[in-house]
C-alpha cells in the first residue's frame, strides 16, 4: 500500500518539494508519494488532523504555517526553541525544525567552516530565525540585519541565550558586510526580480554568500558574489538538504541527495 507524505502552505503551487521528494523515492524503490497541498490558515489544524486520519508519514510544513503548526503537534526541543516546525512525523507525532540543520549543512557541505566565523543574516523573518539559530548552535557570531532594526533587535533578544548575536538596521550596511566572512540572505529580495541588497564592490573573495532564494537559482546578489571572486551558495542547496533531513525523519532512511538535487534542479 502506498505511503503518502506532503506539504502544505499558502500559496504552494510553487513548491519543488514533489519533484525531489518523489525523485527519492523512485530511486530508493520506496512505494511512497510526495504531493503538495494549499492550505489556508485557518484550516491547518484541521489539515494536519486529516492527513493523520487519512495515514499520511508525515508532511512538510511551508510559509506561513511553520510557527503556527507547533500549537497542534508537540514539537521537539529544537523546533520549540526556534519557534516553528517545517517537518510533522506521524508515527512519532512530533513536529521538527530541519531547515536550522539544512543551512549548516548547506555551508559545510560547500566547504565552509562555520565554527568562529562572522555571519551577516539579511533579514529577520521566520527563515532568519532558523537560520541564526543553527548558526548560533554550530558557533559562529551572527548580525541580524533588517530594515525594521527593532524586528532584527528583538529576533537576537530572543536567539541571545544560543550564543553571541546581534540586531540592527540595514544602514551602514557596506560596513558590516566587509566585517562579515558569511553573507546569508534571507530575505525575499531576488525573488522573480533583478535586485539585491549587496553588490560586488561591497564583497572580497575571502567571503561566502549564501541566498536562501532558489527563484532563480542564479540570482543577482549571487552573480555580484562570483563577479567578487567570493564563493556562492544557492537556494536549491538548503532546500534540498534540509528535505533529506525531513526524507530520514520520515523513513530511517537516508535518501540519495544528488537524485533529490537533480529533481528540484530540473523541475525549476
Amino acid at each position: 500500500m502506498i505511503t503518502m507524505y506532503g506539504v502544505i502552505g499558502d500559496p504552494i503551487a510553487h513548491s519543488l518539494s514533489p519533484a525531489m521528494h518523489n525523485a527519492a523515492f523512485k530511486a530508493l524503490g520506496m512505494d511512497c508519494y510526495y504531493g503538495a497541498f494549499h492550505v489556508k490558515g485557518r484550516y491547518l489544524h484541521e489539515a494536519v488532523n486529516g492527513a493523520r486520519a487519512l495515514g499520511f508519514g508525515g508532511l512538510n510544513v511551508t510559509v506561513p504555517h511553520k510557527e503556527a503548526v507547533i500549537r497542534f503537534v508537540e514539537a521537539d526541543a529544537a523546533a520549540r526553541e526556534i519557534g516553528a516546525a517545517n517537518t510533522i512525523d506521524f508515527r512519532t507525532n512530533k513536529a521538527y525544525n530541519t531547515d536550522a540543520p539544512g543551512a549548516i549543512a548547506s555551508l559545510e557541505d560547500s566547504g565552509v567552516k562555520v565554527k568562529g566565523r562572522s555571519v551577516l543574516v539579511l533579514g529577520a523573518g521566520g527563515a532568519a530565525r532558523a537560520v541564526t539559530y543553527g548558526l548560533l548552535k554550530a558557533g559562529a557570531t551572527v548580525t541580524i540585519a533588517n530594515r525594521t532594526a527593532q524586528k532584527a533587535a528583538d529576533l537576537a533578544a530572543y536567539m541571545r541565550e544560543y550564543g553571541e548575536v546581534f540586531g540592527t538596521g540595514m544602514d551602514n550596511l557596506r560596513e558590516k558586510v566587509s566585517i562579515s566572512d558569511i553573507i546569508v540572505n534571507t530575505t525575499t529580495v531576488g525573488m522573480g526580480q533583478d535586485e539585491t541588497l549587496v553588490t560586488a564592490d561591497m564583497l572580497s573573495d575571502r567571503q561566502t554568500v549564501f541566498d536562501l532564494v532558489y527563484r532563480p537559482v542564479e540570482t543577482r546578489l549571487l552573480k555580484e558574489a562570483r563577479l567578487a571572486g567570493a564563493r556562492a551558495i544557492d537556494g536549491i542547496t538548503m532546500l534540498v538538504r534540509q528535505g533529506a533531513l525531513s526524507f530520514e525523519i520520515w523513513t530511517g532512511v537516508k535518501p540519495p541527495i544528488d537524485v533529490m538535487e537533480r529533481g528540484a534542479r530540473d523541475a525549476l
